[in-house]
Protein backbone atom coordinates (compact mmCIF):
# COMPACT_ATOMS: atom_id res chain seq x y z
CA UNK A 1 0.00 0.00 0.00
CA UNK A 2 2.87 2.42 0.60
CA UNK A 3 4.22 1.83 -2.83
CA UNK A 4 0.91 2.30 -4.11
CA UNK A 5 0.31 5.93 -2.60
CA UNK A 6 3.62 6.69 -3.40
CA UNK A 7 2.65 5.71 -7.20
CA UNK A 8 -0.66 7.70 -6.95
CA UNK A 9 1.31 11.23 -6.22
CA UNK A 10 3.84 11.74 -8.55
CA UNK A 11 5.60 14.89 -9.88
CA UNK A 12 5.06 15.17 -13.85
CA UNK A 13 7.95 13.28 -16.09
CA UNK A 14 8.73 16.24 -18.09
CA UNK A 15 8.48 20.27 -17.57
CA UNK A 16 4.81 21.77 -17.50
CA UNK A 17 3.38 24.65 -18.50
CA UNK A 18 -0.51 25.92 -16.89
CA UNK A 19 -3.06 26.38 -18.92
CA UNK A 20 -5.34 28.55 -19.20
CA UNK A 21 -8.98 29.31 -20.57
CA UNK A 22 -10.93 32.36 -20.36
CA UNK A 23 -8.40 33.94 -18.55
CA UNK A 24 -8.64 31.27 -15.83
CA UNK A 25 -6.32 28.31 -14.70
CA UNK A 26 -7.69 25.09 -15.78
CA UNK A 27 -4.85 22.44 -16.46
CA UNK A 28 -0.87 22.18 -17.72
CA UNK A 29 0.50 21.03 -20.89
CA UNK A 30 4.05 19.49 -21.26
CA UNK A 31 6.45 21.90 -22.87
CA UNK A 32 6.88 21.69 -26.78
CA UNK A 33 3.41 20.40 -27.40
CA UNK A 34 1.40 22.99 -28.14
CA UNK A 35 4.33 24.38 -29.84
CA UNK A 36 3.41 21.62 -32.17
CA UNK A 37 -0.09 22.74 -32.53
CA UNK A 38 -1.64 24.00 -36.36
CA UNK A 39 -2.38 27.49 -34.46
CA UNK A 40 -4.11 27.97 -38.37
CA UNK A 41 -6.74 25.41 -37.24
CA UNK A 42 -7.36 28.00 -34.51
CA UNK A 43 -7.79 31.27 -36.87
CA UNK A 44 -11.02 32.84 -37.53
CA UNK A 45 -12.89 30.83 -34.63
CA UNK A 46 -12.55 33.69 -32.46
CA UNK A 47 -10.00 32.00 -30.43
CA UNK A 48 -6.24 31.96 -29.70
CA UNK A 49 -4.12 30.51 -28.63
CA UNK A 50 -1.56 32.31 -26.90
CA UNK A 51 2.50 31.45 -25.32
CA UNK A 52 1.94 34.57 -22.47
CA UNK A 53 4.13 35.82 -19.56
CA UNK A 54 2.59 36.11 -16.05
CA UNK A 55 3.63 36.55 -12.67
CA UNK A 56 4.23 32.69 -11.83
CA UNK A 57 5.90 31.95 -15.74
CA UNK A 58 4.73 31.32 -19.20
CA UNK A 59 1.56 30.29 -19.52
CA UNK A 60 -0.49 28.61 -22.52
CA UNK A 61 -3.91 30.59 -22.69
CA UNK A 62 -6.41 29.95 -24.65
CA UNK A 63 -8.16 33.50 -24.96
CA UNK A 64 -11.71 33.09 -25.71
CA UNK A 65 -14.75 34.61 -24.29
CA UNK A 66 -16.30 32.45 -21.78
CA UNK A 67 -19.29 31.54 -23.53
CA UNK A 68 -16.60 29.90 -26.14
CA UNK A 69 -14.88 28.05 -23.75
CA UNK A 70 -16.59 25.04 -24.68
CA UNK A 71 -15.96 24.78 -28.23
CA UNK A 72 -12.52 26.37 -28.53
CA UNK A 73 -11.39 23.77 -25.90
CA UNK A 74 -13.02 21.03 -28.23
CA UNK A 75 -11.25 22.13 -31.13
CA UNK A 76 -8.59 22.10 -29.69
CA UNK A 77 -8.94 18.64 -28.20
CA UNK A 78 -9.31 17.96 -32.00
CA UNK A 79 -5.91 19.18 -33.35
CA UNK A 80 -4.37 17.79 -30.13
CA UNK A 81 -6.08 14.35 -31.86
CA UNK A 82 -5.07 15.22 -35.26
CA UNK A 83 -1.27 15.37 -34.76
CA UNK A 84 -1.55 12.06 -32.40
CA UNK A 85 -1.46 13.96 -29.06
CA UNK A 86 -4.88 12.99 -27.95
CA UNK A 87 -5.55 9.57 -25.47
CA UNK A 88 -8.74 7.53 -26.73
CA UNK A 89 -11.42 9.44 -27.74
CA UNK A 90 -14.67 8.69 -26.02
CA UNK A 91 -17.05 10.87 -27.32
CA UNK A 92 -18.12 11.93 -23.85
CA UNK A 93 -17.48 15.22 -22.87
CA UNK A 94 -15.88 16.10 -19.07
CA UNK A 95 -16.44 19.01 -16.98
CA UNK A 96 -13.54 21.66 -16.85
CA UNK A 97 -13.54 23.68 -14.09
CA UNK A 98 -11.04 26.84 -12.50
CA UNK A 99 -9.30 26.35 -9.02
CA UNK A 100 -12.24 26.86 -7.12
CA UNK A 101 -14.12 24.20 -9.26
CA UNK A 102 -16.11 26.55 -10.75
CA UNK A 103 -17.41 24.67 -14.09
CA UNK A 104 -15.95 27.06 -17.88
CA UNK A 105 -17.29 24.59 -19.93
CA UNK A 106 -16.77 21.14 -21.04
CA UNK A 107 -14.27 19.36 -23.04
CA UNK A 108 -13.49 15.82 -24.97
CA UNK A 109 -12.76 12.81 -22.19
CA UNK A 110 -9.91 12.02 -24.33
CA UNK A 111 -7.56 15.15 -24.41
CA UNK A 112 -8.33 15.83 -20.34
CA UNK A 113 -4.86 13.81 -19.28
CA UNK A 114 -2.76 15.68 -22.15
CA UNK A 115 -4.28 18.85 -20.92
CA UNK A 116 -3.72 18.25 -17.39
CA UNK A 117 -7.13 18.61 -16.64
CA UNK A 118 -8.97 17.84 -13.23
CA UNK A 119 -11.13 14.62 -13.49
CA UNK A 120 -13.80 13.22 -10.92
CA UNK A 121 -14.67 9.50 -10.80
CA UNK A 122 -16.47 7.21 -8.89
CA UNK A 123 -16.00 3.77 -7.22
CA UNK A 124 -18.54 1.62 -5.23
CA UNK A 125 -16.85 -1.00 -3.41
CA UNK A 126 -19.43 -4.02 -2.71
CA UNK A 127 -19.87 -6.34 0.23
CA UNK A 128 -21.45 -9.85 0.66
CA UNK A 129 -23.41 -10.10 3.97
CA UNK A 130 -20.77 -12.41 4.84
CA UNK A 131 -18.13 -9.69 4.29
CA UNK A 132 -16.53 -10.95 1.37
CA UNK A 133 -16.26 -8.94 -1.51
CA UNK A 134 -17.29 -8.46 -4.76
CA UNK A 135 -14.50 -7.42 -7.48
CA UNK A 136 -14.85 -7.11 -11.31
CA UNK A 137 -12.26 -8.16 -13.91
CA UNK A 138 -12.04 -5.12 -16.25
CA UNK A 139 -12.73 -6.29 -20.22
CA UNK A 140 -9.66 -7.19 -22.30
CA UNK A 141 -10.57 -4.31 -24.75
CA UNK A 142 -10.67 -1.73 -22.34
CA UNK A 143 -8.00 1.25 -23.72
CA UNK A 144 -6.55 1.34 -20.00
CA UNK A 145 -5.62 -1.61 -17.55
CA UNK A 146 -7.45 -4.47 -20.13
CA UNK A 147 -7.23 -7.98 -17.65
CA UNK A 148 -6.44 -6.02 -14.01
CA UNK A 149 -8.99 -6.22 -11.36
CA UNK A 150 -11.14 -3.65 -10.20
CA UNK A 151 -13.90 -2.74 -7.26
CA UNK A 152 -17.41 -3.83 -7.94
CA UNK A 153 -17.92 -0.32 -10.31
CA UNK A 154 -15.64 2.11 -11.09
CA UNK A 155 -16.41 5.06 -13.24
CA UNK A 156 -16.06 8.92 -14.38
CA UNK A 157 -18.30 11.67 -13.95
CA UNK A 158 -19.12 13.17 -17.05
CA UNK A 159 -20.32 16.83 -17.55
CA UNK A 160 -23.87 15.81 -17.31
CA UNK A 161 -23.59 14.04 -13.71
CA UNK A 162 -23.83 14.96 -10.46
CA UNK A 163 -21.60 12.29 -8.12
CA UNK A 164 -25.04 10.73 -7.60
CA UNK A 165 -25.88 10.41 -11.23
CA UNK A 166 -22.91 9.03 -11.78
CA UNK A 167 -22.77 6.50 -8.91
CA UNK A 168 -26.41 5.05 -10.04
CA UNK A 169 -25.49 4.72 -13.79
CA UNK A 170 -22.11 3.41 -13.76
CA UNK A 171 -23.56 1.13 -10.73
CA UNK A 172 -26.10 -0.08 -13.59
CA UNK A 173 -23.95 0.17 -16.44
CA UNK A 174 -21.03 -1.74 -15.04
CA UNK A 175 -23.09 -4.14 -12.28
CA UNK A 176 -26.40 -4.17 -13.35
CA UNK A 177 -27.92 -3.18 -9.79
CA UNK A 178 -30.05 -0.31 -9.09
CA UNK A 179 -29.08 1.98 -6.39
CA UNK A 180 -32.53 1.74 -4.69
CA UNK A 181 -32.31 -2.03 -4.04
CA UNK A 182 -29.25 -1.64 -2.80
CA UNK A 183 -29.81 1.23 -0.10
CA UNK A 184 -32.44 -0.63 1.20
CA UNK A 185 -30.31 -3.40 2.36
CA UNK A 186 -28.13 -2.66 5.57
CA UNK A 187 -26.86 0.55 6.11
CA UNK A 188 -27.88 1.31 2.42
CA UNK A 189 -25.05 2.85 0.02
CA UNK A 190 -22.51 5.05 2.31
CA UNK A 191 -20.06 7.39 1.40
CA UNK A 192 -16.42 5.89 2.45
CA UNK A 193 -13.90 9.06 1.75
CA UNK A 194 -11.78 9.93 -1.22
CA UNK A 195 -8.62 9.16 -3.22
CA UNK A 196 -6.56 12.01 -4.58
CA UNK A 197 -4.04 11.56 -7.91
CA UNK A 198 -1.66 13.05 -9.56
CA UNK A 199 0.98 11.25 -11.90
CA UNK A 200 2.52 11.15 -15.17
CA UNK A 201 0.00 9.60 -17.59
CA UNK A 202 0.92 7.31 -21.12
CA UNK A 203 -1.39 9.41 -23.40
CA UNK A 204 -0.56 11.66 -25.99
CA UNK A 205 2.73 9.95 -26.27
CA UNK A 206 3.46 9.92 -22.67
CA UNK A 207 2.75 13.90 -22.08
CA UNK A 208 -0.18 13.69 -20.33
CA UNK A 209 -0.94 14.04 -16.66
CA UNK A 210 -3.39 12.80 -14.52
CA UNK A 211 -5.08 14.62 -11.75
CA UNK A 212 -8.31 13.58 -10.07
CA UNK A 213 -10.78 13.06 -7.26
CA UNK A 214 -12.11 9.50 -6.40
CA UNK A 215 -15.30 9.56 -4.21
CA UNK A 216 -16.25 5.75 -3.29
CA UNK A 217 -18.39 4.37 -1.51
CA UNK A 218 -19.77 1.11 -0.12
CA UNK A 219 -22.51 -0.90 -0.45
CA UNK A 220 -23.99 -4.85 0.99
CA UNK A 221 -25.17 -6.67 -1.75
CA UNK A 222 -27.90 -8.77 -0.43
CA UNK A 223 -27.82 -12.68 -0.86
CA UNK A 224 -29.19 -14.02 -3.92
CA UNK A 225 -28.77 -10.84 -5.87
CA UNK A 226 -25.64 -10.73 -8.25
CA UNK A 227 -23.91 -8.34 -10.82
CA UNK A 228 -23.85 -8.54 -14.28
CA UNK A 229 -22.11 -6.28 -16.84
CA UNK A 230 -24.40 -4.27 -18.74
CA UNK A 231 -22.07 -2.73 -21.24
CA UNK A 232 -19.71 -4.89 -22.13
CA UNK A 233 -16.63 -3.44 -19.99
CA UNK A 234 -16.48 -6.42 -17.39
CA UNK A 235 -15.02 -10.15 -18.32
CA UNK A 236 -16.27 -11.25 -14.88
CA UNK A 237 -17.43 -10.77 -11.28
CA UNK A 238 -15.78 -12.58 -8.75
CA UNK A 239 -16.85 -12.80 -4.73
CA UNK A 240 -13.92 -13.08 -2.85
CA UNK A 241 -12.66 -12.45 1.25
CA UNK A 242 -10.73 -10.03 2.13
CA UNK A 243 -7.65 -11.74 2.86
CA UNK A 244 -7.65 -12.66 -0.69
CA UNK A 245 -8.17 -9.50 -2.05
CA UNK A 246 -5.52 -7.70 0.05
CA UNK A 247 -3.61 -10.83 -1.40
CA UNK A 248 -4.37 -9.56 -5.38
CA UNK A 249 -3.37 -6.18 -3.83
CA UNK A 250 0.09 -7.55 -3.08
CA UNK A 251 0.67 -9.13 -6.49
CA UNK A 252 -0.18 -6.06 -8.14
CA UNK A 253 -3.64 -7.32 -10.11
CA UNK A 254 -5.85 -4.09 -9.01
CA UNK A 255 -5.72 -1.62 -10.61
CA UNK A 256 -4.30 1.46 -8.55
CA UNK A 257 -7.35 2.99 -8.18
CA UNK A 258 -8.80 0.01 -6.89
CA UNK A 259 -6.11 -0.95 -4.85
CA UNK A 260 -6.00 2.48 -3.00
CA UNK A 261 -10.13 2.20 -2.56
CA UNK A 262 -9.93 -1.45 -1.56
CA UNK A 263 -7.18 -0.71 0.94
CA UNK A 264 -8.95 2.56 2.50
CA UNK A 265 -11.84 0.39 2.76
CA UNK A 266 -10.55 -2.46 4.41
CA UNK A 267 -8.17 -0.33 6.90
CA UNK A 268 -4.77 -1.06 5.25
Amino acid sequence: MAEARAAACQPPAQARQPLWVAGQAVGSVAAGVLDEINLQRLSGQRYQLLNQERSEGRVWHLDVAPDAATSALNLLASVLRTQGRCGPWRNEQLAVCNARGERLGTVERGAVRVLGIATRAVHLVGLAPDGRMWVQQRARTKPNNPGMWDTLMGGMVSADDTLDQALARETWEEAGLVLPALQAVGQGVTWGGQVDFSRPSREGGGVGYMVERIDWFRCTVPEGMEPRNQDGEVERFALWSPAQVRERIATGDFTLEAALVLGACCGI
